[in-house]
């Protein structure tokens, strides 16, 4: 670490708190400073290039440096550099944007409502479930279940929502009305001699024994991702959501689908609900809306929702709920211009052709003695590290391996994520064949330092 008095390492320890990050050990080894980025590349100060295996925070689907954006700010800041949407205000880019969504939704959707960050828009889909069954008149009917180790936000109601301890630990969440229900990984929570659609049959059962005993007349709502991403990247088993849903509607449920990270074309389709045969009540949208060039998120929610929730809005006077920068129109203009991007350079398409490619990759290092599993769908994949293959024995302690593994990478040129001992990918969809092989060949000599690491360590 530099040390030198008033160097920027010097100067983050000394100011900036990071999230997600061991804050005593952030002291001891400092910042590795990332200056630029261009393509699936980023480079630090000392002039060293990375893959970005993970997009970023599996968002920056264009990839770095696309000076298109940077020109859709720009022209939008000198027209009009921020607005407001409450009380009947509006400009142009909100309501472009807002069409655009509509019509792209893969089931009818009717209004979309603007928030800066997954965490907010989350956060904001359970308070439209709440004022929804409070205008109808189900006052009772408030729970809303989502899954261990699913992962909606750190908010208080989003940090709720999600199933991940580090993210309830010593912050007093979950807050009341929020359940969890099975995770559908088949590889860690599947029984012996089990199938993997009577591991289906079982999760749905679950859900459905949950609502029974809070009382279905009390149970809102049912949240999921529709491949779980920070959590793991665990792919349900084929017939998992259609099981889910019939549950959600035989208790009238409202379905919420968390397309956060999904969206955009991660799984090789517009939206993993696509993909899955999802038909959601609402749908969160994030990340990929704008790469994260810029801050955004949406709800999208149907016309039974919006009927209601106007009517109530009528009866006492506003929707009283919204952002100082809610559909702030610099956002909204890199968004469209973002998807302008996604739809010219066909990177959808592209995800489609490019799926096979990394998947059938990563799972040629199925024969790895550290790696357990090979799991994934489209461009986002993980790689699951065990101590014992035969028995999928984890390390213990859980997440040392991965750890190691995800600083080792750095060495090679690779940034990746790690979730426990899971080592989880989730490049930008403009990455071709050759730049996935090189991806995986730097992924092979980390897993290869790895296991020499172990050895020394007896």
């Amino acid at each position: 670490m530099d040390t030198i008095p008033n160097s920027p390492a010097a100067r983050d320890i000394a100011y900036f708190f990071h999230p997600v990050t061991n804050a005593r050990r952030h002291e001891q080894v400092g910042p590795r400073i990332i200056e630029r980025g261009k393509g699936i590349y980023v480079y630090d100060d000392q002039g060293r290039e990375y893959i970005e295996a993970l997009a970023g925070l599996w968002s920056v689907a264009i990839g770095f440096g696309e000076p298109r954006l940077a020109k859709a700010a720009a022209a939008q800041m000198e027209k009009l550099p921020y607005y407001h949407s409450f009380s009947h205000k509006s400009h142009m880019p909100g309501i472009e944007l807002s069409e655009r969504l509509v019509k792209m939704a893969p089931v009818k959707m009717s209004k979309v409502f603007y928030t800066n960050s997954g965490s907010e828009a989350n956060d904001t889909a359970v308070k439209l479930v709440w004022y929804y069954n409070n205008a109808i008149g189900r006052p009772n009917k408030k729970k809303i279940i989502s899954r261990i180790k699913a992962y909606h936000g750190i908010t208080i109601g989003a940090g709720s929502l999600t199933g991940l301890p580090l993210n309830h630990r010593d912050f007093d969440l979950p807050i009341a009305n929020i359940l969890h229900t099975c995770c559908p990984h088949y590889y860690r929570f599947g029984r012996d001699g089990e199938s993997e659609e009577d591991f289906a049959t079982r999760m749905a059962q679950d859900l459905e024994d949950l609502i029974l005993r809070e009382g279905p007349d009390t149970v809102a709502a049912f949240i999921g991702e529709p491949l779980m991403g920070a959590g793991g990247v665990i792919v349900p088993p084929k017939t998992y959501w259609e099981k889910i849903q019939k549950v959600c509607r035989k208790y009238d449920l409202l379905i919420i689908a968390d397309e956060v990270i999904n969206g955009f074309g991660r799984t090789g389709k517009t939206f993993a609900c696509e993909t899955f045969g999802i038909k959601p009540d609402m749908m969160v949208l994030s990340k990929a809306i704008t790469s994260s060039y810029q801050p955004l998120a949406a709800v999208l929610f149907t016309d039974q929702i919006y009927q209601a929730v106007a009517d109530n809005t009528n009866k006492i006077g506003a929707f009283g709920h919204g952002f100082t920068a809610s559909a702030h129109p610099v956002v909204l203009a890199v968004a469209m211009e973002n998807l302008n991007i996604i739809e010219e350079r066909k990177l959808i398409q592209n995800a489609a052709a490019m799926a096979p490619v990394l998947q059938d990759g990563l799972r040629k290092l199925s024969a790895h003695p550290l790696v357990g599993e090979v799991r994934g769908l489209g461009l986002i994949a993980a790689v699951e590290l065990v101590a014992d293959k035969a028995t999928k024995r984890p390390f213990d302690p859980i997440g040392k391996v991965g750890n190691w593994v995800f600083e080792r990478a750095h060495d090679h040129g690779l940034i990746v994520r790690a979730i426990g001992d899971s080592i989880a990918f989730c490049p930008p969809l403009i990455i071709d064949a050759a730049q996935i092989g090189e991806m995986i060949s730097r992924f092979r000599k980390t897993l290869d330092d790895a296991q020499a690491w172990i050895r020394q360590q007896g």
